[in-house]
């Protein structure tokens, strides 16, 4: 299974920059048991090729898993495709592509669009060449598939079931590749792991900016994640059958607002403060908490202001809730308007910002806002290794993510006048290694 990049016209060296791969060394790599290999066949001003190929242990794919004795895992050709298995094996591979993260001297090639030409397979598939076209052109794309010819010392079959793809179109480099990481899943018959909370997280990261406008989105979303359910033997009438139960998945920025939300209700506060509170997404469950008589939702951002403001518009006239006050605003401004409140939130903020700022931020917060307590949310960034992307941050715009430690201590540093009590707590589903995708730390103030 493989996947040939190419790119020609002024400018494609940038391309090995991008992807983090020196054009006169071999990577290759073991991943689990199998083999990954990324090389250059094509390297001048004007014209590159790479080609990144896995050569899979059909044995090791089958370790651990609850069927692996059925003996169609060995005679399939279920490891020779490319499908989702591929796109976990060369993930790492890709990682800074993929993230758009290489050296700080390489950042401007990020965003700059390439002629580009992906051709990835063989591909196995229930789509039809055109439901498979469907999927690529509305996103900018030509496509041709092929069929390659094969020739047998005694006939089954003219042509081999299996297809190759190959598409066309101007796009800066990580748009294509995350283009390619949300469809051949979609294309794949088989999914082979259990979607949950960090493959979710992975769609919609990968999917940002062309999902939601994409004409088949509800078929891209539904075979995606088409294996979210759980099995369990249940006993029926003296035997044993299956019984498919449907599992809700839940977000993990939903995870954090109901964390939060309940941690603030059981504060019972009357005023709150959310900081870079974006498009309102939390204020709005704010306003609902009992008791709360005031939340300034603060956003440097008039766009995010105005989505934050429709928002409210819907449910302004709910009995109990409270509508939030819209204020332009930012960490590094004082406003007398913030001074005293009973409950400050930073969530999922302070990694949008350079470190070295974020001492005097927070001394404005802690020593002349002096709110009753500070609730601040953040990346764990040990759960990164998760998710894949260890060495990676988990957005284009964070600054850095901290270990659990570092956080740790950044936040006892913060708390140099003694003046809080720090309460820590994860968010998430908790890895027994690296702890929760989001960690959370509450400033209580101590009473006089």
């Amino acid at each position: 299974m493989q996947l040939t990049i190419q790119a020609s016209g002024d400018n494609v060296k940038a391309i090995s920059y991008l992807l983090s791969k020196n054009p006169s060394n071999l990577y290759e790599r073991n991943h689990k048991g199998h083999l990954v290999r990324l090389f250059y066949s094509k390297f001048t001003e004007t014209e590159l090729e790479v080609t990144i190929f896995v050569t899979p242990d059909p044995i090791e794919l089958v370790k651990n898993n609850s069927n692996s004795y059925d003996i169609t895992h060995y005679i399939n050709d279920r490891e020779f495709a490319v499908s989702s298995i591929f796109c976990s094996f060369i993930r790492s591979a890709l990682g800074t592509a993929l993230n758009g993260q290489p050296r700080e001297e390489h950042i401007k090639w990020v965003d700059y669009p390439f002629p580009f030409n992906f051709e990835f397979g063989p591909v196995v598939s229930t789509l039809s060449d055109e439901e498979l076209k469907n999927l690529f052109e509305p996103i900018g794309y030509e496509v041709t598939i092929t069929r390659p010819e094969i020739e047998y010392s005694f006939q089954v079959k003219d042509k081999s079931s299996a297809r190759y793809i190959s598409i066309e179109g101007v796009k800066t480099l990580q748009e294509g590749l995350r283009h390619l990481f949300v469809l051949i899943p979609v294309i794949d018959n088989y999914k082979h792991y259990f979607i949950d909370e960090k493959e979710i997280e992975k769609l919609e990261r990968y999917g940002e900016g062309w999902l939601e406008q994409h004409p088949l989105r509800d078929l891209i979303y539904r075979k995606a994640l088409r294996f979210k359910e759980i099995y369990s033997l249940v006993e029926n009438s003296g035997r044993e059958e299956k019984k498919v139960e449907p599992v809700k998945k839940v977000r993990l920025n939903e995870l954090r607002y109901e964390r939060i939300v309940d941690t603030v209700s059981r504060m019972k506060p009357k005023t709150v403060v959310d900081f870079g509170s974006g498009e309102g997404k939390l204020s709005v469950q704010l306003g609902f908490v009992e008791g709360v008589k005031e939340i300034l939702a603060v956003e440097p951002s008039e766009s995010e202001s105005l989505k934050a403001l429709n928002r409210f518009n819907k449910v302004k006239n709910i009995d109990e809730f409270v509508v939030p006050e819209i204020l332009w605003g930012s960490l590094f401004y004082y406003d007398e308007r913030l001074k005293d409140k009973d409950i400050i939130i930073l969530c999922e903020v302070i990694e949008h910002i350079d470190e070295y700022r974020l001492p005097k931020a927070m001394d404005t917060v802690l020593n002349d806002y002096q709110p009753g307590a500070l609730i601040i949310t953040t990346p764990n960034r040990e759960y990164n290794e998760v998710y894949d992307m260890e060495e990676h941050l988990r957005h284009n715009d964070h600054r850095f993510e901290w270990t659990r430690e570092e956080f740790s201590r950044w936040c006892t540093e913060r708390n140099h006048r003694n003046d809080y009590e720090l309460l820590f707590d994860g968010i998430g589903e908790e890895h027994e290694t690296h702890g929760f995708p989001t960690q959370m730390c509450v400033f209580k103030r101590k009473e006089d």
